[in-house]
């Protein structure tokens, strides 16, 4: 299977018709698995862009549908990463061993024991919460994950930290890594999802603008989205 990618301003977005495509195309490649929206795509630059080239983007964002659309890729569908590493974990529990990054401690032990409690025969070989302070930290880290050699290891810390740390990872340990942002707090319920309706129109990231409003300076990024969109400057 040959998956041509498409360039958005700097970076390249796999066009996947759906997640079954991706898991599909990615089994036998031990690479990056980088969920990218509009924000991602308007902020990633240098080493960023790097990241995201050197490896597989693929669509969590209906800004990238539409301007994948534009560019001819007409079946292509939004994979939302928060459910993507689910389904990994359900296809592969008994099969492949997992690492988890990300949170807060509470959060990062809820989402072990609730995966746990979902797949009894999960071979989770290590965990860690997402705040690493110190540089003895990291380096406990690196060395945990090149000892335990997991198979994936899900990091869910916020762009651009997570890519950064998955790349950093990946140079010592290679394996099939995957940036999951907010998505243990979703997974154990403490973070909720727009209804499927809005989901369904391309509006969750106004629903998360409505509900968390603390965070418009980031959905200011959206508007300029949608802005070189309709210049077709993207």
């Amino acid at each position: 299977m040959k998956v041509i990618p498409v360039k958005i301003k700097n970076v390249n977005v796999y066009p996947f018709q759906d997640m079954e495509e991706l898991i599909d195309y990615t089994t036998d490649k031990k690479k990056l698995l980088l969920s990218l929206n509009a924000e991602i795509i308007m902020r990633a630059e240098g080493k960023i862009a790097d990241i995201i080239n050197s490896n597989i983007g693929y669509a969590d964002g209906y800004g990238a549908i539409k301007v994948m659309y534009r560019k001819g890729e007409k079946g292509v569908k939004r994979i939302p990463g928060c459910e993507l590493w689910l389904e990994l974990i359900k296809r592969y529990h008994s099969l492949k061993t997992f690492y988890l990054i990300g949170s807060t401690e509470d959060t990062i032990c809820v989402t072990v024991k609730k995966l746990k409690e979902l797949y009894p025969d999960i071979n989770i070989v290590g965990y860690r919460n997402g705040f690493i302070k110190e540089i003895s930290e990291k380096e406990a880290l690196l060395v945990d994950v090149k000892e335990r050699q997991p198979d994936f290891v899900f990091v869910a810390m916020g762009f651009p930290v997570q890519e950064l740390l998955m790349d950093e990872l990946y140079r010592i340990h290679t394996a099939t890594y995957l940036n999951l942002g907010g998505s243990f707090d979703v997974f154990i319920g403490k973070v909720s999802r727009a209804p499927r309706w809005i989901q369904n129109i391309g509006m969750e990231w106004f629903y998360r603008f409505i509900t968390h409003p603390s965070r418009y300076k980031r959905q200011i990024i959206y508007l300029k989205f949608l802005y070189s969109y309709y210049r077709n400057e993207l």
